[in-house]
């Protein structure tokens, strides 16, 4: 084979690759603009590692509580740094993530222990992404679920409404015990 053919060839080749690398280029830009945009909405993402912050308290909410029903069991709540800071100062700061674990119960022999998972709920302070919400974004995951969620967006205001009456708390129930 003639040189001149072999160099035509290796040309055909370089352009071909050329036009691969250009379409795989345009790909992952492609795809890192819609993984931009998917971050960019309301959702509160899973607290990894949640059970390795700050343990603020537990509470016990029983069938005497109006809020068994939906809200009996055990509640573990967890800060992280940020949140730590909010609750020295009296006003947690953007970044702040609260996240309370409910936990059904079992009793045996006068014992109360924790029982399954029911769900993790996570307040994230970001006081422009969820300006009309006091700053607060809400969500909740079902049982040991990182993917599942509980609420949609009038959840989410559920939430917010429930929350409203402790403004002047930044809108927390929790407070760290002295």
């Amino acid at each position: 084979m003639p040189v001149h053919e072999n160099v035509g060839s290796l040309i055909r080749l370089a352009k071909r690759r050329k036009g691969i690398l250009l379409a795989l280029i345009a790909m992952c830009v492609m795809m890192l603009s819609v993984s931009l945009r998917a971050e960019s909405n309301d959702e509160v993402p899973y607290p990894m590692g949640y059970r390795m912050w700050t343990h603020v308290r537990t509470v016990l909410i029983g069938p005497q509580s109006p809020a068994f029903e939906s809200f009996g069991g055990l509640h573990h709540i967890y800060a992280n740094e940020k949140a730590m800071e909010g609750y020295r100062a009296g006003r947690f700061p953007d970044g702040s993530v609260l996240v309370f674990e409910l936990l059904e119960t079992k009793e045996s022999a006068g014992v109360t222990t924790e029982g399954p998972r029911k769900r993790v709920g996570v307040m994230v302070k970001e006081s422009k992404r969820y300006a009309e919400t006091g700053g607060w974004g809400f969500e909740s995951f079902q049982g040991d679920s990182q993917t599942e969620r509980r609420l949609n967006a009038e959840g989410r205001i559920a939430c917010f409404k429930c929350h409203e009456p402790q403004k002047d708390n930044d809108y927390v129930f929790s407070k760290l015990r002295k």
